[in-house]
């Protein structure tokens, strides 16, 4: 790719990225996709067409690779396609306008709570010089107080969401509002709810473990198979005692799958079937039944056995008397 010079010679030209760069959306980029856009930055400076096969070459970076790259650059609002090409969006207006958009209902909001966003923002202020090393970017503010008032976090709570994804070495949004997503659907609004919360994800995580190990799952459980499993513990409010009732059962089918434990433990869910003693005494019930029935039906068999046996008595006695007339 031929590249024309600027006002300075190319060995003396920088090209520079804004700091609101490196604060609001470097962590959210993979690594294929930044050297993208950093290369896309360059030579926009030149005003030269971008040829994705060059890129490809120039960056050694397989051409899907390149087309995604730049897809996610424009869904981030890093790239702005035009009908003549791409231009790099000014992040520092971009943010300013984020930012200072009038919005009259959330003006109106915080003045209603001031004493409840003087709490908040020292617990923002905290998050920033914990997770960011005090250069938080602008637009965070934001959407930390928009987490605030969708999810009615407390302050712990919203602290732990930080330092939860800041462990996992996930501090991009769009997995913290994940996180928030899971933790508000779970009922998690103050620090005692995400301890019961956390109390009851180590208990499932362990039974999780503890079927895995005994069906053999050793590379470990689908995503379907989790979802069945948090489904019999979350909704059903089944323990590991009850499930392994179901698990025992496999034994007596040749190829069990999932979907036949879970067809037996909702089926004693619909029962209204609670506790493993209800389990076992319904299983009883049910082996007792069987046995009564097969008794049943070998009577029954015997009965219609010495019936047959009794009707051709009948027809050979008649058939003796026949003879005997046709011999006088």
């Amino acid at each position: 790719m031929k590249l024309e010079q600027n006002e300075k010679p190319l060995l003396f030209s920088e090209t520079s990225i804004p700091d609101i760069f490196f604060s609001e959306y470097l962590s959210q980029l993979p690594g294929d996709y930044l050297k993208i856009y950093l290369y896309m930055i360059f030579l926009s400076k030149y005003g030269k067409d971008i040829k994705l096969n060059d890129l490809s070459k120039k960056l050694n970076i397989p051409l899907k690779t390149i087309n995604d790259g730049i897809k996610f650059l424009e869904e981030n609002k890093l790239l702005l396609k035009k009908t003549t090409g791409y231009v790099i969006v000014d992040l520092q207006e971009a943010t300013l306008h984020y930012l200072y958009t009038p919005n009259l209902t959330m003006s109106k909001e915080k003045v209603q709570q001031t004493a409840k966003n003087q709490s908040r923002a020292k617990a923002i202020e905290h998050i920033n010089n914990m997770y960011f090393q005090g250069i938080m970017g602008p637009s965070w503010y934001n959407d930390i107080d928009l987490w605030f008032r969708k999810y009615n976090f407390d302050e712990q709570v919203m602290i732990a969401l930080f330092d939860y994804c800041y462990n996992r070495s996930a501090m991009h949004k769009n997995y913290i509002q994940t996180v928030a997503e899971a933790w508000a659907s779970n009922n998690v609004k103050t620090w005692n709810d995400l301890d019961k919360y956390y109390e009851q994800q180590e208990n499932l995580n362990k039974i999780k473990k503890s079927i895995a190990k005994k069906l053999g799952k050793y590379n470990g459980l689908t995503q379907y198979e989790d979802a069945y499993i948090e489904n019999w513990v979350q909704n059903f409010g089944y323990d590991m005692n009850i499930i392994e009732i179901a698990l025992k059962r496999t034994t007596l089918k040749q190829n069990p799958t999932f979907e036949y434990i879970n067809t037996v433990i909702t089926d004693w869910h619909d029962r209204n079937l609670k506790t493993s003693a209800e389990v076992n005494a319904f299983i009883e019930q049910r082996k007792k039944q069987a046995k009564d029935t097969k008794e049943l039906k070998s009577q029954v068999s015997k009965a219609n056995y010495a019936q047959r046996q009794y009707d051709n008595l009948e027809f050979l006695y008649a058939n003796n008397t026949e003879k005997e007339s046709w011999n006088v």
